[in-house]
C-alpha cells in the first residue's frame, strides 16, 4: 500500500530552529512537489501548535513557502517518539520526514525517511530536501512495486 500522508518535521528538516526560523534552501519546491505526491501533508514537530502556526504563516509572507502551508494541519502528539498512529489509524498510510533518529517510534522504521539535520552553519547550498525528495521518490516506487 502506498502511503498518502507526509508527516514533516519543522525544526532542522524544514527550517532551522524555532529561533531562528531560516528556511531549508529549495523548500518552496519541495513543498509543491510533495503536494502532488501525497493526498495530505501535515506538520509533526515537538514547536507547539501557536509558534509552529506563526512560523509556517512566516515563510509563507516571505514566499518561502506555498500559501497553502500556513493551513496544513498540525498533529498533536505526547510521549518520547512520533507515532504514526496520531496521524493515522494504519501507520503504514503515513511517512515521516525527520531528521532526529530518537523521534522514529519503535516499529515504524520503514516509515521514517531520514533528511540531514538542518544545522548550523546554515549553508544556502544546502541539499538536504533534495536528497529527502529522492528518498521519498524511491520509497513510494518501491511501494508502488510492492517491494
Amino acid at each position: 500500500m502506498k502511503p498518502t500522508i507526509l508527516a514533516m518535521d519543522l525544526e532542522g528538516t524544514l527550517i532551522s530552529n524555532a529561533v531562528s526560523q531560516i528556511p531549508r534552501p529549495g523548500l518552496f519546491p519541495f513543498l509543491q512537489y510533495m503536494r502532488a505526491q501525497f493526498s495530505q501533508l501535515v506538520i509533526f514537530t515537538t514547536v507547539p501548535e501557536p509558534l509552529a502556526r506563526r512560523i509556517c504563516s512566516l515563510l509563507v509572507a516571505e514566499s518561502a513557502a506555498p500559501t497553502w502551508f500556513a493551513q496544513l494541519p498540525y498533529i498533536f502528539w505526547e510521549g518520547p517518539t512520533k507515532d504514526l498512529r496520531f496521524v493515522t489509524s494504519d501507520p503504514c498510510d503515513a511517512i515521516l520526514l525527520d531528521d532526529y533518529a530518537p523521534y522514529v517510534h519503535p516499529g515504524q522504521e520503514s516509515q521514517w525517511v531520514e533528511i540531514p539535520l538542518f544545522g548550523s552553519p546554515y549553508a544556502d547550498d544546502d541539499i538536504g530536501l533534495d536528497l529527502a525528495r529522492l528518498r521519498i521518490h524511491e520509497r513510494l516506487a518501491r511501494l508502488s512495486h510492492g517491494k
